[in-house]
This record gives structure tokens, C-alpha cells and sequence, in this order.
């Protein structure tokens, strides 16, 4: 691909950094061109806008989802079991923890790290604890010791690096990330048609996606945005981070992003500079590719963080390590720089590597969604 980088003509619509004292880490300041984003503008290869509102036509909205409540010794916590239609059709498993009593504050999407699938329930009990529905998305075709998956992914690609950050990398088209990153707007869908999130009034449920605005069309029967869209966040930490950012440049109405040491920002730079984990798997396939270097990075420049960032706007909370061999900080402040939104923050860990905080970051999380919940509930 040939396309030149720079200000995406066909847009999609919307859907001094360091440690602080003893506490825990500064934020920038609000009224700070960098906090503003009012230098932001859309960037990305020529043709992003289009690519993204293409599949996302195509795929949202292929069925309703099935959530079937589970037995669980969680006394105080709904479990269910849900499948959902994701790239291609293909069903994408997932788990919603529901409080047992009481109208939850909001609902919380969380999507997941490299070589992690959805576990088991009682992994997600932090939230739901504290008054937040969840759902957590499982990834196609990923699994791990800690956190086992249970959704393939039924699409070939050819020759690659172990791993998934090189799979389909010949082609946009066939690139792992465009399935996952669909599937992550599906579960939006998915969410939005849940009664715990106050699901669409009326007979049918709202995509929600950028890619329907754009068109003034809907995928599927719809009836607009539900009217508690705007309690729906979405988060993740390094591929999950990169999945919710990604979510929040193509999806509306929602209320706020957590976005933590995300993968695939900045990308160039980070596959340069990383010395641990996935982008080692790009650097690898570069060494069996000497002189395509630009076209791989073409592909990848479809999927990087920071043109989803130039098109989000909703309230976001960023975290990264400055020590982080896996996604590094550059990679990471790059995004936040794109990021359009006005209320952003990022947290920043100066001694800390790709864990980026831990439970003390885990307290931010709660105060952000606590801050824009109103203290209310849905």
C-alpha cells in the first residue's frame, strides 16, 4: 500500500509529563493545550475513515447476543454466560457480572492483554464490587495459563511470526486486529442490548458505531443509542488498552476510556525501541522482509493508537511506566498527545515497568469512574 500519511480526508465522526509527590502521579494540567486537545486533528494513512466505516458496516449487527445466567458461588454477583456475533459472524464469548441488588452505576467493557482469554468469573469481581456491571470479552483465538479463552478464531492467514501482532500483516483486510477490534465494537453492541447497561427502548437495540453515523444508516433494527449509553465504559491494559482505544475513536455515547501502557501506539517508534514482548514479534518478521519495511508499517498504520486517539473524545484516563520494556513510553505519550478529547489525564509511574501502577492505579480506575457516574445510578 502507497496511501501517504497525514490528515484522513474522509475522517470517521465522532462515534510535561512525570512523577508527582508521594500520593502518586501528577496529571497535566486541565487547561493545558496538551489536557485540551484543541490542536488535535484526525491524522492517519489516507483512507483510515473509509476502511473502518467499511467493516464496521459489514459486521456489526449480525444478531442479537445470548447472555444465560450461570450457577456461581458469587452470592452477591449475577454471572452469565454470553455469546455474541463478532468479525465475520463469528461467535465471541464473554462473561457479564452483574451487583445482585441494585441498579448497577454503569458498565464497564474490559478487554484483555496478549495470550489472555476471559477466565473465569471470579477473576472479575473488583468492579462488580463496587457497584459497576462488567463485561469481559474474551479474545479470539488467544488463551493463557492465568486467564484461559474459549473463542477461536476461524480466519487463516499466511506466513508469520509466532504470535498475532504479524498475522495477516500482508493486507488491512486480513489483519488479526481488524477482527479483534470489530469484535470489540460488537461488544459494545452487545452491552447496549443488556438490560443491566439499560438496553434500547422500544423493539430494536442501537450499534452505536461512528461507522453508522457516517452513513445514516444502521446495521441491523435499531432505534438510536440507548438512553443510558452514556454509562458504558470501555478499558484495558497493553493489547487491551490498544483494544479500547481503538473503541473509542469508532464508537459513540460512550462515558469514558481507561486506557493503560497501550500496544500497537505509535508503532514505528515503539517496534524501535521496545526490548520485550509483542513488537519483538514485528521486528522479527522485518529481518525476513529486509526492504518492505514501509509496506508493513502501511498495514499497521491502519490499526495504530494513535489515529483512533485524533478521533476520540470522550473523558479518558491514560496510565504508563517509564521503565515499560514492553510498551514504551514514548509509544504511550504519543497517544495521549492525539488523544482529541478534552478531559484526559495521564498517570504517570516513573519507576514503574509494563505493570504501570498496579492496585494503586486500580484506585484510579475507581475514583474516574466514580467522577463520571455523578454518583448516581443507571
Amino acid at each position: 500500500m502507497d496511501a501517504p500519511h497525514g490528515p484522513d480526508p474522509d475522517p470517521i465522526p465522532d462515534p510535561g509529563i512525570g512523577p508527582g509527590p508521594d500520593s502518586g502521579p501528577r496529571q497535566i494540567p486541565e487547561g493545558s493545550p496538551a489536557a485540551t486537545g484543541a490542536e488535535s486533528r484526525p491524522t492517519g494513512p489516507a483512507g483510515f475513515g473509509d476502511f473502518w466505516r467499511r467493516t464496521l458496516a459489514a459486521d456489526v449487527g449480525r444478531g442479537d447476543p445470548s447472555f444465560v445466567t450461570v450457577e456461581s458461588s458469587l452470592r452477591s454477583i449475577v454471572v452469565e454466560d454470553v455469546t455474541f456475533a463478532g468479525f465475520g459472524g463469528h461467535p465471541v464469548k464473554g462473561w457479564m457480572l452483574t451487583p445482585a441488588t441494585g441498579c448497577p452505576r454503569g458498565t464497564v467493557i474490559q478487554f484483555l492483554g496478549n495470550n489472555t482469554g476471559r477466565g473465569l468469573p471470579e477473576q472479575w469481581t473488583l468492579l462488580p464490587s463496587a457497584g459497576y456491571a462488567t463485561f469481559v470479552m474474551d479474545n479470539r483465538g488467544q488463551t493463557g495459563p492465568a486467564s484461559v479463552g474459549d473463542t477461536p478464531d476461524p480466519v487463516g492467514s499466511g506466513p508469520q511470526i509466532i504470535g498475532r501482532m504479524t498475522s495477516g500483516i500482508a493486507h488491512p483486510e486480513e489483519y488479526y486486529y481488524r477482527r479483534l477490534f470489530t469484535d470489540a465494537v460488537c461488544a459494545v453492541r452487545a452491552v447496549r442490548h443488556h438490560a443491566a447497561a439499560g438496553t434500547a427502548t422500544g423493539t430494536g437495540t442501537g450499534t452505536g458505531t461512528a461507522a453508522d453515523s457516517a452513513m445514516g444508516t444502521a446495521s441491523g433494527s435499531t432505534v438510536g443509542p440507548a438512553p443510558s449509553a452514556h454509562r458504558i465504559f470501555v478499558a484495558g491494559g497493553s493489547q487491551g488498552g490498544a483494544t479500547a482505544l481503538a473503541v473509542a475513536g469508532l464508537c459513540d455515547d460512550l462515558a469514558g476510556v481507561l486506557v493503560d501502557v497501550p500496544l500497537l501506539c505509535d508503532i514505528r517508534s515503539a517496534v524501535e525501541t521496545a526490548t520485550a514482548g509483542p513488537y519483538l514479534e514485528i521486528l522479527d518478521l522485518l529481518r525476513t522482509r529486509r526492504g518492505n519495511e514501509d509496506a508493513v508499517f502501511e498495514v499497521l498504520s491502519f490499526f495504530d493508537g494513535k489515529h483512533f486517539a485524533s478521533r476520540a473524545r470522550i473523558p479518558a484516563l491514560f496510565s504508563v511506566g517509564l521503565l515499560d520494556p514492553v510498551c514504551p513510553a514514548g509509544s504511550v505519550q504519543a497517544a495521549f498527545a492525539a488523544y482529541a478529547g478534552a478531559e484526559k489525564t495521564l498517570c504517570t509511574y516513573p519507576y514503574d515497568g509494563h505493570e504501570h501502577g498496579q492496585w494503586q492505579h486500580k484506585r484510579r480506575h475507581l475514583e474516574f469512574l466514580d467522577h463520571h457516574t455523578a454518583g448516581g445510578t443507571t
